[in-house]
């Protein structure tokens, strides 16, 4: 107590601050990067959750990029993350512009496209693996089979399962992204659209030139946001297709339900390590490459 005492302001300050900070940084110490590095260590080991570690060295790694199915698994990750990404974006975008013009019940609406997102995923998932099941089941199939047009195999097809998957993860998404992109566009001055009127500029290019490159801060985190959720999409896959995790043919099986099957069911948790190493490089390379291409130059 008596050195602190003879501490000076500004150093009393810095032992408050580091005082202060210590408790993320324990807390990210070891509830973060000790995890991490642990499951790096995992990765070049074999175990099955009861022996001990056995040290394998590269085996996991040389076994998990000769695996066909590891291949198809990591295509369908990218193409949750190329289709569901760039789709959810541009959908909640054109939400967010018009409602933020909308003055009727704009509260109310504005809950109810947030609603989804504070909504169980498993809850979801069910409902919409409800909304697919065939005749006399399934409401879409029920509306087809009213206008006299084949059913479709939803979940049971390898061409239309991913897409079924992909759309109640977009849907669940939506209302954060909407409430994003309103909160970018009341940050924008209303003086650029006032000089915009003056100047007599169409809407198209108030847009294009004002609105858009206004955003690009908001665009920048949701495009990241929604790409590590994308390329992490767990509960729906999971949900939906519970009779087959995966399925049909591994057909929507995403990297993170196959790190979950290795680990929990085959007890190969070195490998699920390998798989968890993958993941984690895929998702920080990805970020980085937005990040940089997205920045302001």
């Amino acid at each position: 107590m008596g050195i602190y005492k003879r501490l000076s302001i500004s150093q009393k300050q810095i032992v408050w601050a580091w005082g202060l900070l210590a408790i993320p940084i324990v807390f990210y110490v070891v509830v973060r990067f000790y995890p991490t590095a642990n499951a790096i260590l995992l990765s070049f080991q074999e175990w099955n959750l009861l022996g001990s570690r056995n040290w394998t060295g590269f085996d996991n790694y040389v076994k998990l990029f000769s695996d066909p199915t590891f291949w198809k698994v990591f295509g369908n990750t990218f193409l949750y993350l190329i289709l569901g990404t760039p789709s959810s974006l541009l959908l909640a975008f054109v939400i967010a512009f018009h409602l933020d013009k909308l003055r009727f019940m704009h509260g109310t609406i504005r809950a109810l496209y947030f609603l989804p997102f504070m909504t169980s995923a498993v809850a979801m998932a069910w409902v919409w693996r409800w909304f697919y099941q065939p005749v006399p089941i399934g409401v879409f199939n029920n509306t087809l089979a009213t206008f006299g047009i084949p059913q479709i195999p939803f979940l049971n097809s390898t061409t239309f399962a991913l897409p079924s998957i992909l759309a109640p993860a977009i849907w669940a998404g939506l209302g954060f992204q909407v409430i994003i992109f309103m909160a970018g566009l009341r940050a924008i001055p209303q003086t650029y659209y006032e000089a915009a009127r003056i100047d007599g500029i169409s809407a198209w290019e108030t847009l294009t030139e004002i609105t858009i490159p206004l955003l690009k801060p908001t665009i920048v985190f949701l495009v990241v946001f929604s790409s590590i959720g994308f390329l992490r999409i767990f509960d729906q896959v999971f949900n939906m297709t519970t009779n087959d995790p995966g399925g049909p043919l591994n057909s929507t099986k995403p990297l993170v339900l196959m790190i979950y099957d290795t680990a929990f069911n085959s007890f190969d948790m070195g490998y699920a390590a390998a798989q968890t190493v993958v993941l984690f490089t895929v998702l920080l390379v990805v970020s980085l490459l937005q990040l940089r291409v997205m920045r302001d130059k």
